[in-house]
């Protein structure tokens, strides 16, 4: 998958300064660095980013900094996007392994075969996939987008949605298009209970259930609200209910609390009494390694020129659509 960093066994842990915060602060002027950081990551890294967000607001950051540093605490397909818009920039990832099952779930190879049985059928994928995937679509996708752009795409044109089966469900519910559909899943967003759910809203009755698209049909049919990262965020400050019971990956509660610290935020259970709702890839990174990362101006994140010319202009359609 992604290369492993593996320092050698006479190599010792380096000393880590005693107030991160302002370390990172530091390096920050120092390098013109900034720090983007998704819902998800660890609420440390959230406190010291210069921008939090979901993967639109986060494309869109990327496209318009200034900075000549990027520090990508977020995945791997994220820090890979933020290369393909910034070629000449430095862009660092705290820790090589963040990757995403999702993006694993799609093949290049394999989507290229695929891809090649419907030759008449446009593109859309959703951001969360490899550099080769976008460099094989027309235009790119999120969460938060993804009915708006399929809505400008005429009736007439037949439309491949990848890699996401669920988001791309919620979008033919949404939009009444008739869409062909990769298999492929988000292994968080797998993993929420119905049954456990339910019960949950039986034990806060005036709790709203909001929910990512990404979710099991099963899931989003008991929802108030279905939303990106960032609709949940803004559903939940401007809701008058004081509760809510969140089925995304709950690292984006951390902002919730913050907005709207009068109101409650449960987490939705997921199917075993384990941490499955949190992930694993996400929850890589940490505030010591994006420190090391900016000390040591690596790992950097690297995309071949062939491929980030032909993924750019997907990339590109979308932001001109948002």
């Amino acid at each position: 998958m992604f290369a492993t960093l593996q320092p050698p066994a006479s190599v010792t842990t380096p000393a880590l300064p005693h107030d991160l915060f302002e370390a990172i602060a530091t390096l920050k002027q120092e390098l013109n660095a900034i720090v983007l950081a998704h819902y998800y990551q660890e609420s440390d890294i959230q406190d010291i980013a210069d921008y939090i967000g979901d993967s639109l607001g986060l494309s869109q950051q990327a496209a318009m900094t200034e900075a000549d540093v990027i520090v990508f605490a977020g995945v791997h397909f994220m820090a890979e996007t933020a290369k393909i818009l910034n070629p000449n920039k430095l862009v660092l990832l705290p820790d090589l392994n963040a990757g995403c099952s999702l993006a694993d779930s799609c093949p290049p190879a394999k989507f290229a075969k695929f891809k090649a049985k419907h030759p008449d059928h446009l593109v859309i994928s959703y951001i969360n996939c490899t550099a080769a995937i976008k460099a094989m679509s027309d235009i790119i996708c999120t969460s938060a987008n993804a009915v708006s752009i399929v809505r400008q795409i005429p009736p007439e044109q037949p439309i491949i949605f990848a890699p996401d089966k669920n988001l791309g469900r919620y979008v033919m519910e949404q939009t009444g298009r008739d869409l062909v559909l990769w298999q492929g899943t988000c292994m968080v967003h797998e993993t929420f209970s119905e049954k456990k759910m339910v019960q949950l809203k039986v034990e806060h009755p005036g709790a709203e259930i909001i929910a990512h698209p990404e979710c099991e049909p099963a899931v989003l049919r008991h929802a108030d609200y279905v939303g990106s990262t960032t609709g949940l965020l803004k559903y939940s400050q401007q809701s008058p209910r004081s509760s809510f019971i969140v089925v995304t990956e709950p690292g984006i509660i951390h902002q919730m609390r913050k907005n709207t610290p009068g109101k409650t935020f449960i987490p939705a259970p997921a199917l075993n009494n384990c941490a499955c709702n949190e992930c694993p890839h996400m929850r890589l990174n940490t505030l010591e390694k994006l420190y090391l990362a900016m000390k040591h101006k690596s790992p950097e994140v690297n995309v071949p020129e062939d491929i980030r010319v032909d993924a750019i202009r997907p990339i590109q359609r979308m932001l001109a659509m948002s």
